[in-house]
Formats: C-alpha cells, sequence, structure tokens
C-alpha cells in the first residue's frame, strides 16, 4: 500500500470511528423515547459531520445506510462506514442494507429497481403496521420524515372525504382510515405502488369498501374527477421534485408547477376544507398567491420529527392550506 493510499485509508477508519460514536450516542437517546410510542423506524444520523456525508436510519433491528455519493466517493468508504456502524449498534451485517444517493439529480424515481429480493418486514408506527422493502429500491416504503404529518391528517380526518396525490404506499390513507374518514381515494401512477397501499391497508384491518386506490397520473385523475364533480375536505399532495406526467404536454416540475397542480386540486376542494402540501425540494419557492384560498401558512417545524431534525438541511417542507 502506498503512503497516499495508507493516509486515505487511515482517513476512513477515523471517519467510521466517529460515525459510530455519533449513532451510538444518537441511538441510545431515541430508542428509549420512541419505544413508548411504538416507533420502530427513526433517523440516526444525517450528514451532521461535513466529511461523513450519509444518512443512517434504523428499521426494527435492521440498519439502512445511505451514502450521498459525489464524484469522489471510492467504493470501499459505504462498506467501512457501515461495518463500524453495524459493530456500535451489535447489528449483525446481514442485517446491514448499503444505498447510494445522488444529490443534484431529477427527482422522481421512486420504483426503480436496485433488485429483485421482494424481501419485506413489517415495522409499527405507533398503532399502525408497514410493509417496508430495505433492498430493492432506493425508498423503502415508508417516509418517516412524515410520521407527524401523518398524525395531523389522523386527527382532522373523522368524517371527512380524503384525497391522497402521489400517495406511494399509502400510510397517509392509512392514518386518515384509521381516524374515521367517511372515505379515502389514493392515486398513484405506480401499479407497484398502488398493490403495496392494499397490502398495508389490508395489514391495518382496513376494508376496501369506501377507501379507494387509483393508478393513474395525477393530473389524469384530478381532470377526471373534476369532470364527475367530485369534492373533497381534506387532502394530501407530496408530489416529487420531478417527474414525467402520463398525458400532459410536459414533464413535471415542481418549482414551475406547482400552482397549476395546486389550482387544481383547490378546484376540487369543499369550502373550508384543508390541503397538506409538502416537499423535499431543499431550493423551493412557493408560489401560492394566485390560488383561491383562505389561507395558507408553512408548518414545517410541527411536522418534522426530532429524529430529522438537522441544522445542515431541511429533509422537508410543509403548508397547510385551507380553502
Amino acid at each position: 500500500m502506498t503512503p497516499p493510499e495508507f493516509e486515505l485509508q487511515e482517513k476512513y477508519r477515523n471517519q467510521a470511528q466517529m460515525l459510530a460514536n455519533k449513532v451510538r450516542k444518537r441511538f441510545k437517546h431515541l430508542r428509549k423515547r420512541y419505544a413508548g410510542q411504538n416507533i420502530e423506524v427513526f433517523r440516526l444520523y444525517d450528514w451532521d459531520i461535513p466529511e461523513i456525508r450519509a444518512a443512517v436510519d434504523w428499521y426494527a433491528g435492521y440498519l439502512v445506510i445511505a451514502e450521498y455519493t459525489r464524484k469522489q466517493t471510492t467504493p470501499e468508504w459505504l462498506p467501512m462506514m457501515g461495518a463500524a456502524v453495524a459493530e456500535a449498534l451489535n447489528v449483525p451485517l446481514e442485517k446491514v442494507h448499503l444505498k447510494e444517493r445522488f444529490l443534484g439529480g431529477r427527482e422522481g424515481i421512486r420504483y426503480e429497481r436496485l433488485d429483485y429480493t421482494d424481501q419485506r418486514i413489517v415495522v409499527s408506527e405507533r398503532d399502525l403496521f408497514f410493509y417496508v422493502n430495505l433492498c430493492d429500491y432506493v425508498d423503502t416504503g415508508l417516509f418517516s420524515d412524515h410520521r407527524n404529518t401523518r398524525q395531523l391528517v389522523r386527527e382532522m380526518a373523522d368524517g371527512r372525504d380524503f384525497l391522497n396525490l402521489y400517495c406511494y404506499t399509502g400510510s397517509f390513507s392509512c392514518y386518515a382510515a384509521k381516524g374515521s374518514a367517511r372515505r379515502t381515494i389514493s392515486v398513484d401512477r405506480s401499479e407497484t405502488a398502488i398493490r403495496w397501499a392494499r397490502e398495508n391497508m389490508n395489514l391495518n384491518g382496513i376494508c376496501e369498501e369506501g377507501n379507494s386506490l387509483v393508478q393513474a397520473d395525477t393530473f389524469d385523475f384530478l381532470k377526471k374527477a373534476k369532470r364527475e364533480n367530485q369534492t373533497f375536505d381534506l387532502a394530501v399532495v407530496d408530489p416529487p421534485s420531478f417527474s414525467t406526467s402520463g398525458e400532459k404536454t410536459h414533464d413535471f416540475d415542481i418549482l414551475e408547477d406547482h400552482p397549476m397542480l395546486l389550482a387544481a386540486v383547490v378546484s376540487l376542494m369543499k369550502a373550508g376544507a384543508t390541503i397538506f402540501f409538502s416537499t423535499n425540494h431543499q431550493n423551493f419557492m412557493p408560489h401560492l398567491d394566485e390560488l383561491e384560498i383562505a389561507d395558507a401558512k408553512e408548518i414545517t417545524s410541527i411536522t418534522i420529527p426530532e429524529d430529522y431534525a438537522s441544522k445542515k438541511k431541511t429533509i422537508h417542507r410543509c403548508w397547510q392550506i385551507t380553502v
């Protein structure tokens, strides 16, 4: 091993030890706190140390460790971080899943496969349960940074008609149904997501009657719902930052297209209805002034859980819109 290679390996070993120490301390603090709430999925680390570009998530005894990849990345770095964190938390290596996240690219490819294991585990979040797949996709099936937002939806759902756009695996809809929503409609263009959402509903004893799952492009659905005079009084709109969108004449870009999207949603909402609108775009600037609404307030601070609070970046932003 040449001197530069030795120095690089020594640098990585030091970083691995720093990460392990940080995660061990964080885990001790969070596990006890969340055990009392029956929350089995939470974040332990998110690029808190500038030179350690990683996120570490706990999934009921499993670890998902993702590197925020850049050109300088070397293949041995992530396995070294994973091994150190696993040892610190006494997690066997077969329960450690390593992934790469690419910054600065176009988002929205939630369902691109990394593998075909089809292995899933069940995790709890309060009194609900969800299937997650830690192997086959970059995203696992549950965005735990929105667990507070899901609880807000549940508290407001009683007797309401709930619309969940870009529903992914249906976690918001499960919360709304458990909150006694009169009906839920969940929309996603992915067949995988819709099937997964139904399995999550079945897992939580939520019946199919009154809880519809629609595989469709969001804009196509909104047009159809408008023609059919469908109305709602509670909605969640959590689109990707960028995606191609069915019959639309151009790709969806949240920076440019969110006013058009939200206007279409508002047109389906009853007077006094509530829309929760969220994005994880790091440079998002809202343009809500032209919407025909009564009020819009940013509620990001109350929707981000303790484990996702970071001085470096905000995992998502969220607005509560009153029609």
